[in-house]
């Protein structure tokens, strides 16, 4: 037989071999799918990123600009940064590319990914067009971590309901709203990643809600330990834990309303349960030199991983 003939019937065979169907379902064998949290999902793998809202001070106040802690951060051994919008010079207006490509090139070249950044959006509020305004920030901000890189944004729900407003009102509101900005995010290539944040959606059961009503694997959560204040927080963390895309992993939890120090250890067994691969950003809050702080932090997340 002919080179060319042989090497035409192993393709075959080689193709035909793949579409055997499978002896007990009738099924064609297919790639597993490895979603996030999916039945066949891969073991956990965790890596650790930086919030940088834990430079919330020296960033606003001027003494550090976002490149002096991108590369603090690499020095302490990240694997990845999370800039939040509001240190991007000019916020709320979109950086130029120039800007945005020099910050991407910088982590890169420090060996930093860009986990992920965010905004400060209010999808509860009652005028219509400023409810508009808010979609159109998200919007931008989704072509920017589409420019550095970053495969999700943190977007928040809004502010606690004034007196008298109806609540099943301003929930079909916000989830009109966040599927508009996962669409958006779909056609860029980022993913939507809802915050809770013990303002509009206060516990787990009020964020799995919006998320049911909507019908994407392009929107994700982004599980903020330090903001569900209701009962044992790490039981509403946990039932989060499966949805989670990124993480906010602080020093602090709330019980009943009153802050208690993490147990780093309960929350790596959470996050090993629930299967989670990918970044857990850490965010050391309140007073204190965070230059301080975020090591002593890091050091206690990377022994619970250990």
């Amino acid at each position: 037989m002919h080179v060319g003939n042989q090497r035409r019937e192993m393709i075959k065979k080689s193709l035909a071999f793949l579409a055997i169907p499978e002896v007990l379902t009738g099924k064609f064998l297919t790639m597993p799918d490895y979603h996030p949290n999916a039945a066949n999902k891969l073991p956990a793998k965790l890596k650790l990123s930086c919030n940088l809202f834990s430079f919330n001070e020296p960033l606003t106040l001027g003494t550090m600009t976002l490149e002096d802690v991108i590369e603090y951060c690499a020095t302490l051994g990240f694997e990845a940064v999370d800039p939040t919008g509001y240190y991007f010079t000019g916020y709320p207006e979109v950086p130029d590319d120039e800007y945005l490509y020099a910050i991407k090139k910088k982590a890169f070249l420090l060996g930093l990914d860009i986990s992920g950044t965010g905004v400060r959006n209010d999808f509860t509020l009652e005028n219509q067009e400023e409810t508009e305004k808010n979609i159109e920030l998200v919007k931008q901000w989704v072509e920017v971590a589409a420019k550095l890189g970053a495969p999700v944004i943190r977007v928040f729900a809004g502010k606690p309901l004034a007196e008298g407003r109806n609540r099943k009102k301003v929930t079909a509101q916000l989830v009109d709203c966040l599927k508009t900005c996962v669409e958006f995010g779909k056609a860029s290539g980022v993913m939507i990643t809802l915050q809770n944040h013990n303002e509009f959606l206060k516990t787990a059961e009020e964020v799995l809600d919006v998320k049911s009503q909507i019908d994407s694997d392009w929107l994700g959560l982004n599980v903020d330990i330090g903001s569900l204040r209701t009962g044992d927080p790490y039981t509403e963390i946990a039932k989060l834990a499966p949805h989670a895309y990124t993480w906010q992993i602080k020093e602090e939890v709330y019980r009943n309303d009153k802050a208690e120090k993490t147990d780093v250890k309960k929350i790596v067994r959470i996050l090993n349960e629930s299967g989670y691969r990918g970044y857990i950003p850490l965010e050391t809050l309140g007073a204190g030199d965070p230059k301080e702080k975020l090591p002593r932090f890091l050091d206690e997340v990377k022994q619970a991983l250990n």
